[in-house]
């Protein structure tokens, strides 16, 4: 079941990036009492998209995160983040 937070982030990244898969799995019970969990949730995401064609691992992270960037420090603490191709 997704949470308000899950459903933004789903928002924002279908919309950026179009994916043919993905996945966002909130861990933020597992970091409770964490400094950073005060700022915002942990989150978990998959993502497969044809706009990840011909970059670097790198890039692939930096349109992830330009695509969430106004949710940073605003309800999103930490992403770890699996950007993939479409196989």
């Amino acid at each position: 079941m997704d949470t308000p937070r899950t459903e933004l982030l789903r928002e924002r990244l279908t919309t950026a990036l179009e994916p043919t898969w993905l996945e966002i799995q909130d861990d933020s019970a597992l970091h409770a009492g964490h400094a950073g969990a005060r700022e915002g949730g942990h989150y978990r995401v998959v993502i497969a998209s044809h706009r990840f064609a011909g970059l670097a691992p790198l890039a692939r992270h930096r349109l992830v995160y330009a695509a969430v960037a106004d949710l940073i420090g605003r309800g999103v603490h930490a992403l770890s983040i699996d950007a993939r191709l479409p196989s």
